[in-house]
């Protein structure tokens, strides 16, 4: 292992790196961990030996024969996974079906990381199926939202998702894995995804906006290419940078992250009633809705009253409902309000 040495759930930070100084042990500064960062030695996942040899590789071979791809006898060598001696490096240890890397999502009750209500490791095996894995956690947490104005229904989803699979698949392909791994927080308004190891070495800030792309691990980029989890170099920040801008980014030595804050009017704080009340506010407009005009159809000359009485609710959840329909189009008055009738001008 490289130094500095550091405690794992913390990482490379001030409460996770120490140093010894005489008989007792003191926390690093910041400036003492890029000190140390400047100083070690660099390393490749190509150049690093895999902790374990006796590795097979099942898995990443599936995910070439999904694609029509066959990995020959050789692919051990074409993919760069063995040292110059013949041993396994770090790369093949990452893609092998059993290892011990993982990816961290941890969710929060609040905005802050005091109320922990998950934490779940997606690793241990082919990091290829961690990706996948990660990527369909995020799916379902990713919710979509409705949110009525006075003329149509919006749904959303929480964050971008075009956006966010982007970021979870650069943070796992460019992690520096001698430092930590890849980690997503979902908090009650963001999403935030860290990689360890910050930009990589002679990646200034405005070349990465231009969407220049300097991987740290070319060995994963490849395979993450082959089995189109990666499509070419630059595009997945051309796809971030579409829907948000370059507030997002955090940059530090020795980490990366990235903040995607909820859709304003979407905001969950992940009391599952919440969700479950918009869904049913919505279920039950629609349902007034349709009884309205179902009862319209019945009865073209029905007052706003007899609708109430008929439905169940409020003249004043009558009158608003009827405005929504007249404002989409959907239900037209002829005449009066005495003596006119309903038209309906189109289907619900």
């Amino acid at each position: 292992a490289q130094r500095p040495y550091y405690i794992r759930s913390k990482g490379m930070t001030e409460t996770g790196c120490f140093i010894r100084v005489g008989s007792s042990v003191q926390p690093m500064t910041e400036q003492m961990i890029e000190d140390f960062l400047s100083k070690r030695q660099k390393t490749s996942l190509q150049t690093t030996i895999s902790p374990r040899q006796n590795l097979t590789f099942k898995q990443l071979q599936i995910y070439y024969q999904e694609r029509d791809l066959e990995l020959n006898e050789q692919f051990i060598d074409n993919l760069d996974l063995r040292l110059s001696g013949g041993e396994y490096n770090y790369a093949a240890y990452l893609l092998a079906d059993e290892n011990g890397a993982s990816i961290r999502v941890a969710k929060y009750a609040g905005t802050d990381k005091v109320d922990l209500i998950e934490n779940e490791e997606y690793g241990y095996r082919c990091l290829i199926t961690a990706a996948f894995r990660v990527l369909d956690k995020l799916e379902v947490e990713n919710k979509t939202f409705a949110k009525i104005t006075s003329k149509t229904r919006l749904e959303k989803n929480m964050v971008n998702k075009v956006a966010l699979r982007e970021a979870v698949i650069n943070a796992i392909v460019h992690n520096d894995y001698s430092m930590n791994e890849p980690l997503i927080e979902i908090f009650s308004d963001r999403i935030t995804v860290t990689s360890g190891g910050g930009l990589v070495e002679g990646l200034s800030q405005e070349a990465f906006f231009n969407c220049r792309s300097m991987p740290r691990n070319r060995e994963l980029m490849r395979v993450f290419k082959d089995v189109e989890l990666v499509e070419r170099l630059g595009s997945g920040m051309s796809r971030m940078l579409r829907a948000y801008d370059r507030t997002i980014f955090e940059f530090a030595p020795s980490f990366f992250v990235v903040t995607f804050p909820f859709e304003e009017g979407y905001a969950n704080n992940y009391d599952e009633t919440v969700n479950e009340t918009v869904n049913e506010t919505v279920n039950e407009t629609d349902d007034i809705a349709s009884r309205i005009i179902g009862l319209m159809e019945n009865d073209a000359k029905i007052s706003y009253s007899s609708l109430a009485d008929s439905i169940g609710v409020s003249r004043a959840t009558i009158g608003r409902e009827i405005k929504k329909l007249k404002d989409n189009g959907i239900i037209l008055k002829i005449g009066s309000d005495k003596t006119g009738h309903w038209k309906i001008i189109k289907g619900w």
